[in-house]
């Protein structure tokens, strides 16, 4: 069992990949309804009803749980998710206190940080390559983690959104696709106002990679040979490809947060 307590600095540092703490906003209902931006990859849950959600943890799992201020209502919930075996820790000084240090922001839109707590649904065009294997990896990492992603024919794409109940991306005609030079990948983090330079950094490469515009960004083009690969590697299986993809983008994420500026070189000396 870890610390009781996390700080917005220490959970910020955690974010953005496979292993991320599951994050749980415990906030009252009128205190969650009047905050348009949550944390990244939150879900709402009632702090009072730990026994109806605790099912979602999977075993072993790191969680952190936050109200306004990081008080009674995280605390409560945290103790709670303790007592029942969950490594459980509140997040120091709240949503307040993440919001207040500039830390990255997602905005409440449609099914994302609705009190419903359903998982959201999202279909595409099969046989994806780049952008439609980075967009649910924005999905997962930053708007719901519990998100499902389908791959239907691309003339099917809409109609199957409305059969499948499923937010239709990277067609024509739908909102979340490309708009003039970029891709639908920086429409996702327009629409939900995400806030954060290193994945900026990643958008920016997608964009050179899906766009042929390798010229945007020099890892675009390894961006492009990888992503070809792993299609190839997968074959028809398109939820092969997105599970082998996450890891590439959890990589590409990790470098422009905290070792882009690393160089290497072979350090042998010459005889």
């Amino acid at each position: 069992m870890g610390p009781f307590s996390i700080s917005s600095a220490d959970l910020s540092k955690l974010l953005g990949h496979a292993d991320s703490p599951l994050i749980f906003n415990v906030c009252k209902c009128e205190d969650y309804d009047l905050q348009p931006l949550m944390i990244p990859g939150a879900r709402w849950r009632d702090h009072q009803q730990t026994a109806g959600w605790i099912s979602e943890i999977p075993d072993g799992a790191k969680v952190v749980v936050a109200c306004v201020k990081g008080w009674k209502v995280s605390q409560a919930a945290a103790s709670e998710l303790r007592l029942r075996g969950v490594d459980a820790s509140i997040l120091e000084g709240g949503v307040n206190a993440w919001i207040a240090a500039g830390l990255p922001t997602v905005k409440k839109r449609g099914v994302i940080g609705s009190r419903e707590g359903l998982a959201s649904r999202w279909v595409t065009r099969v046989n994806p390559k780049i952008d439609r294997i980075a967009c649910p990896w924005l999905i997962s990492r930053f708007l719901d983690p519990a998100a499902q992603f389908f791959y239907v024919e691309p003339a099917q794409v809409i109609n199957a959104g409305l059969e499948l109940d499923a937010i239709p991306y990277d067609v024509e005609g739908v909102e979340i696709t490309h708009r003039g030079e970029t891709c639908s990948f920086d429409t996702l983090i327009e629409l939900y106002g995400i806030r954060d330079a290193a994945l900026d950094r990643v958008a920016l490469i997608v964009r050179g990679a899906d766009t042929a515009r390798m010229d945007l960004a020099p890892e675009a083009a390894g961006l492009l040979a990888i992503s070809l690969g792993n299609s190839h590697l997968a074959g028809a299986d398109d939820h092969e490809a997105l599970e082998r993809g996450m890891a590439v983008y959890d990589a590409l994420y990790a470098w422009a947060r905290f070792t882009a500026g690393e160089t290497h070189n072979w350090p042998a000396k010459k005889a």
